[in-house]
């Protein structure tokens, strides 16, 4: 048995001895510098640590307990029983100098342009930050990207970002934690990026509610999440976005919500482009519906309107239409009927409702969360509650309108008075696109050629359709089709498709990204790397797994003279030059380890097995020899070991992945009866091994509302190869 313990060697000159650690095994000695100087009477001989409460004894004595850690796991807890000195050196050492490095750098640097044109770019609902690292990597005839800021509601989240990027990377992207549905989030959100111009927004709404694999709940807070994204964009009119989000969200609702979204992009408009358009109907109201006219230049000149403008403008807007039903009350209705009758007075009281949206907008957001919070779904009390957040929502109270006014006896000579109301109503809900639609309407056959050149240019952004990306096409081991939505600004080249970096034939292997990986088993976890011998491992099989290595360049294509293996390229990492690590990677529990200098400075993170009792493991041996769930049901139920899970998908090594999820036990190691490590997931998400996922490592439960681990972190990215080639797109596209 080895021991371990810290000792102070002679001081120097200013008085400050260097702490040494030193192992005896079996009568050897090994002795290494830790690179720490203290103050000797600092030192407790006994307890070899440093006395005292200050940050700086709090954050050597970490220092000092993880190399301890470290040492007795290499030494103790290790597959590997037989180790050199020398082998023992250099794996302390890296960590040692992991610690070194992070204490001889100024962690936060401009992002100086070195070379080249730098475009930049921000990223909303950031998770770990799967868009920023493929951003990051982006390279095209020495233009780049610069990250400005990116914005997630969970602190593990921000967490994982100021350790990745401020700390590991040296660079100064801001952060905001805040939810986008909040009024103020976009005041914030300018505060950050300060004065700099933004080129590209990226940023994949979580729509739970579109997910195929996800439950479909109505009032589910993240189903109006791309909206305010919209939002976003509107003022910032960057000069390419992305949206991305899963498949199923082509199909929801027999294609109307992707309808709407193309509908909402092209509805978003060039302000500058406005009055052009206004100028237009104003020569069409003097022989056409003026009211309606009115309406739809009162509109249109909301769109140009920002923040607490808009809210005055949308009040005016009813106001308008209030007075115009003031002025029609008296034809309609005699003044008895118009005091008393509950259809006028559904109609007047349904004015006040739409002049205070924004009150009942607010109203509706929180309880749209308190109805989250106590997970109100497939119970007594959701459809009282769906009901009431129908009825307050603008669509419901103008129904509500409109039934009151076909429920009035109204004199044939007024009935397109009231529908002329309605529609002017329909016209406050209406999108841009939506109002335009009714304005053609309105038009004659010349003016509506106008019209149209004048909608030309007053579209800010051009979007087809969305395209389809199956990440497995741009050198990610994975399956993982996502729906891109990409809106290129007018004065910006058209980008239509994001070209394949890989053919059908040579897609990179489950086994190309894990195998190196391949050296623990059931409750272990490891910190540094072990070499894996494919020949052992393997025996009969060895020379067939071998000829799936492939060397490769950074995206994925074969490249036998100068490629790298995937492996390689995760060690390795896949930053530019430009962006390369401060720091060594190292990993905080929470933000109280980042303040008080806790840090854990492994060669390897991640990396660590689930504690699978035996029944597991011989219920994932048996679905491993089947090589499918189903197929392994039979025996399972035989055996006595039948679960209630209803599916495992068992990892082919010739083959990718299907798409990553947040949950480990989804997966079955297609060389071991176990789950995957967040490592192992992250590998085949294509993160480089130096991106380090901080917090938690799970959670279960109800603490999935608000918690994110580290596997959720993994499951919920955007592959950075994806969006590295997403990048490269639009870099070579940009002006």
């Amino acid at each position: 048995m080895a021991t371990i313990n810290f000792y102070l060697d002679k001081s120097d000159k200013k008085g400050l001895a260097p702490i040494h650690l030193r192992i005896n095994c079996s009568g050897t000695q090994i002795k290494l510098a830790t690179g720490q100087k203290i103050d000797p009477e600092l030192f407790d001989k006994k307890r070899q640590r440093v006395k005292g409460i200050t940050i700086e004894a709090t954050e050597t004595n970490h220092y000092l307990n993880f190399l301890n850690e470290r040492a007795d796991e290499l030494l103790h807890h290790s597959n590997k029983k037989t180790f050199s000195q020398d082998e023992i050196k250099d794996i302390l050492n890296q960590h040692i100098d992991g610690y070194r490095e992070n204490h001889t750098v100024n962690i936060v640097k401009e992002q100086i342009s070195l070379y080249g044109k730098p475009f930049t770019f921000i990223d909303l609902f950031a998770g770990a930050g799967g868009f920023s690292e493929g951003f990051l990597q982006a390279e095209v005839n020495n233009k780049f990207f610069d990250f400005i800021a990116a914005s997630d509601i969970n602190e593990n989240c921000e967490l994982t970002h100021i350790v990745r990027y401020n700390h590991q990377l040296g660079l100064n992207a801001e952060f905001l934690k805040q939810d986008i549905t909040e009024p103020d989030f976009l005041d914030n959100l300018l505060q950050k990026i300060g004065n700099k111009k933004i080129d590209v927004v990226c940023g994949g709404p979580p729509c739970q509610s579109f997910s195929l694999a996800g439950k479909r709940k109505k009032f589910d807070k993240k189903d109006d999440l791309f909206s305010h994204y919209l939002e976003v964009i509107k003022i910032l009119q960057p000069k390419y976005f992305v949206m991305e989000n899963v498949k199923g969200i082509l199909t929801k609702e027999n294609g109307k919500i992707k309808d709407l979204i193309i509908q909402e992009i092209n509805s978003i408009v060039d302000n500058k482009e406005i009055p052009v358009l206004v100028s237009f109907i104003r020569k069409m109201k003097s022989d056409k519906n003026s009211f309606l006219l009115e309406s739809i230049i009162k509109r249109v000149e909301i769109e140009k309107l920002r923040d607490a403008e808009i809210e005055i403008g949308r009040e005016e807007f009813i106001r308008f239409v209030d007075n115009r039903f003031k002025q029609l009350t008296p034809k309609i209705a005699d003044y008895k009927t118009s005091k008393t009758d509950s259809r006028i007075n559904t109609i007047r009281h349904g004015f006040n409702i739409l002049a205070r949206t924004k009150e009942w907008e607010k109203l509706k957001r929180d309880i749209i969360k308190e109805k989250d919070f106590c997970n109100i779904d497939s119970d007594a009390f959701v459809e009282t509650f769906t009901t009431f957040l129908t009825h307050i929502g603008s669509e419901s109270v103008i129904e509500q309108i409109e039934f009151a006014f076909k429920g009035l006896k109204v004199p044939s000579n007024y009935i397109k008075d009231c529908s002329d109301i309605i529609t002017a109503l329909k016209i406050y809900t209406n999108s841009f696109d939506e109002t335009l639609d009714i304005l053609l309407n309105l038009c004659s056959e010349k003016e509506k050629s106008e019209l149209n050149k004048i909608l030309d240019s007053i579209r800010l952004y051009k979007i087809e359709k969305p395209l389809v990306a199956n990440a497995s096409n741009y050198g990610v081991p994975q399956n993982r089709e996502r729906v891109l939505f990409i809106g290129c600004r007018k004065d910006q080249k058209f980008i239509s498709e994001i070209p394949p970096t890989v053919k059908e034939n040579e897609k990179v292997t489950i086994f190309e990204a894990l195998y190196d990986l391949d050296f623990i088993g059931n409750n272990q976890e490891a910190h540094h790397y072990e070499l894996v011998n494919i020949s052992k491992q393997y025996n009969g099989t060895a020379e067939k797994m071998k000829s799936l290595l492939k060397k490769r360049t950074i995206d994925g294509k074969e490249n036998s003279k100068t490629g790298k293996s995937f492996a390689e390229w995760s060690r390795g990492g896949r930053l530019i030059e430009r962006y390369q690590p401060k720091t060594k990677p190292f990993y905080v529990r929470n933000f109280e380890g980042l303040q008080k200098g806790e840090k854990y400075f492994d060669i390897l993170n991640n990396h660590k097995t689930s504690n699978q009792n035996d029944d597991v493991i011989k219920r994932l041996e048996i679905i491993l020899k089947n090589g499918d769930y189903k197929k392994a049901q039979c025996e399972i139920d035989d055996c006595g070991l039948t679960s209630n899970k209803r599916n495992y998908n068992v990892l082919k090594p010739d083959e990718q992945s299907s798409t990553i999820m947040t949950i480990p036990d989804d997966y079955v190691h297609y060389n071991s009866p176990r789950a995957l490590t967040v490592r192992e997931m992250a590998r085949l998400q294509s993160f480089d091994d130096s991106f380090v996922f901080q917090g938690k490592r799970s959670t279960g439960g109800n603490n999935r509302k608000t918690e994110v681990p580290q596997y959720t972190l993994v499951g919920n990215a955007v592959p950075p190869l994806l969006a590295r080639a997403i990048a490269t797109e639009i870099l070579k596209n940009i002006k």
